[in-house]
């Protein structure tokens, strides 16, 4: 059993556990759904194997594409929260999220050092820069670094939602 999937068991949910206080509020609230979207990963995911991550079972998005999807959109959220445009390189990751590369262990990593990555991103950002505007995409869509960071916390609990269906799913259909 992981590390992080024995650490949930025997806790409430990250937002009841009292920690990251010296953050502001709402980067606390942003590290809190990061902190349960990995446990949620690992409590649905962990059992399944390698070929359960590109399975979609009923036309569902795999396991797979949800948690590349899933980090690599931190990575792009927090990139503009940051007051910066996309890289090439990230260009090119979102273009690849589709794919069905990488094994269970490859997507695991990626998304544990996502994870880690986006946490101390957040814990860097300063809770008086919360309104300070940014600009999205090419279009350079208005919203500020308050707003990308309560969409950073919305996107990822979506897409681990969506996750954990497709692994029930799958779960389900062994126990058959």
């Amino acid at each position: 059993m992981s590390e992080v999937k024995v650490a949930a068991a025997q806790q409430p949910e990250p937002w009841l556990r009292g920690t990251s206080t010296e953050v502001s509020s709402v980067g606390r609230g942003v590290l809190h759904a990061l902190e349960l979207a990995h446990e949620d990963v690992y409590r649905w995911c962990d059992p399944l194997a390698d070929d359960d991550f590109h399975a979609r079972p009923f036309d569902l998005p795999s396991i797979a594409f949800q948690l590349k999807h899933m980090v690599r959109s931190l990575d792009r959220l927090l990139t503009y929260a940051e007051g910066n445009q996309l890289s090439g390189e990230q260009i090119a990751l979102l273009k690849s999220e589709m794919d069905a590369v990488g094994s269970r262990e490859e997507i695991f990593a990626e998304l544990d050092q996502g994870l880690e990555l986006s946490a101390r991103r957040v814990r860097a950002l300063s809770a008086g820069d919360l309104e300070q505007p940014r600009f999205v995409g090419k279009k350079q869509l208005p919203t500020s670094v308050g707003g990308l960071l309560v969409h950073v916390a919305d996107h990822t609990q979506r897409h681990v939602g969506q996750a954990v269906t497709t692994a029930k799913v799958l779960l389900a259909g062994k126990s058959l």
